[in-house]
């Protein structure tokens, strides 16, 4: 009797590197492995990494220790967008036994023939313009929620990102090739799809000779059986259109929930940043998604730290953020990256005050997050409830995004629930009482 080799997963980064981890993982499955929990002995490790930040290049190197203290004989391999940018870089990192690009990891199962440890990683991986296929995928195991790629790579050279770099030119499938994978994910019995993807404001089918954008998918999947819910993950504002808006707010499925990347309220900095809009547009579309949506949740990324980001810039952010009628903020301390416009750029920003400015902003954010939850108290909501239990409580998320704690009950694994809104707990989630 033969027993399967073991094989773990781990991903850093972002919902899109989450769906490519679980398919890829249900390849090297159905190749004849099984599948562990990564702080479990395997075979091989996989680590899906990640290059927007320093911090994901640190982790790297943590979870390669992490296996080996495990299983020292195992093989390590890298897949993913850092992958990709700096393979000998991962290459030089100790136990790393194989390296993929972003081609090569979606054929993972053909380099596990043998299992050994290399003297020296092996690097396959192509240059990024000669990726030009677009790999559907989407995350399964959570019987709550399904991360759904519809879009992959992207043409906005903004001046701080690498994705470009790592993920190639912007593509994306048909809408019926993601429609079906909206079917699948229905047919496992999960509720919630989040719609992914680098740009996915970009999305252009042209396979049945007329084109497609985002808005003639969104409408194709609110058709979709079995899916109650669905979250438009992340959307530039210039392409965030009042039809999108005008669809949501009146969609049973889409839900009031959006997030919108700013990455500086300062439009000196935006033009810096290369980004294609300025704070006047994106106030515009908050306007315009409060006015239809009231109770709709905003979430926003924001950078701090960009090179020539002054006292003054930072201030011009930090107020336009506070008058914003927004729900909670991404704070991101600018890194500086190889390869990147802004890394040759002047006004670079001390560490110690992107630091201080970063605690601002996170400090806001909190402030943003408590005034929308107490705007919520009292209110009827629609909760779909998680699996994950802690301390005999069990948590959920309103179609607005609001984190909801309530005793655990196995039976409401899963579904959804009308509550109202109590009152914000110690933790700061909101107590309810269902209805």
């Amino acid at each position: 009797m033969n027993i399967p080799k073991k094989a773990a997963f781990t991903t850093l980064g972002c919902k899109l590197n989450f769906s490519e981890t679980s398919i890829i993982s249900q390849k090297v499955i159905d190749s004849g492995f099984e599948k562990t929990g990564f702080d479990t002995k395997a075979d091989v490790y996989v680590i899906n990494t990640c290059t927007v930040t320093d911090n994901a290049d640190k982790k790297f190197k943590q979870y390669v220790k992490q296996a080996l203290k495990l299983n020292p004989d195992a093989m390590v391999i890298a897949i993913g967008c850092y992958a990709q940018l700096k393979p000998e870089e991962l290459a030089d990192v100790s136990g790393v036994d194989m390296v993929l690009g972003i081609e090569e990891k979606f054929n993972l199962p053909q380099y596990l023939n043998e299992l050994n440890k290399r003297p020296y990683a092996e690097v396959h991986s192509c240059e990024v313009s000669q990726s030009t296929t677009f790999y559907s995928a989407y995350s399964s195991g959570d019987r709550t929620r399904s991360f759904l790629k519809i879009q992959d790579g992207c043409d906005y050279p903004c001046t701080y990102c690498t994705i470009p770099l790592a993920r190639g030119k912007g593509r994306n499938g048909s809408v019926e090739e993601i429609v079906a994978n909206a079917i699948k994910i229905a047919d496992e019995g999960i509720k919630e799809i989040v719609i992914t993807g680098v740009n996915i404001g970009t999305f252009k089918d042209i396979s049945k000779g007329n084109s497609r954008t985002f808005i003639d998918l969104i409408k194709a999947l609110d058709r979709v059986k079995g899916i109650e819910r669905y979250r438009i993950s992340s959307i530039e504002p210039n392409l965030l259109t009042d039809e999108i808006i005008e669809f949501v707010s009146k969609s049973k499925k889409f839900v009031p929930h959006f997030h919108i990347p700013l990455q500086s309220g300062s439009n000196t900095l935006l033009k810096r940043m290369k980004r294609r809009y300025l704070r006047e547009l994106y106030e515009q579309k908050v306007n315009k998604i409060k006015t239809l949506m009231p109770d709709a949740a905003i979430g926003v990324d924001v950078i701090v730290g960009f090179p020539g980001e002054t006292e003054a810039l930072f201030l011009e952010t930090y107020h336009f953020l506070n008058e914003l009628d927004i729900a909670y903020l991404h704070v991101f301390t600018y890194s500086e990256r190889p390869n990147t416009e802004a890394v040759l750029m002047d006004g670079i920003v001390p560490k110690n005050i992107r630091q201080k400015r970063s605690k601002m902003l996170r400090g806001l954010s909190a402030k943003k997050s408590a005034a929308f939850y107490r705007s919520q108290l009292g209110t009827n909501q629609r909760v779909l409830f998680e699996k994950a239990e802690k301390n005999d409580q069990m948590f959920g998320f309103t179609e607005n995004y609001v984190k909801i704690v309530y005793p655990y009950h196995s039976d409401l694994v899963n579904t959804v629930q009308k509550v109202r809104l109590l009152e914000i707990d110690s933790k700061g989630h909101v107590t309810a009482q269902i209805l």
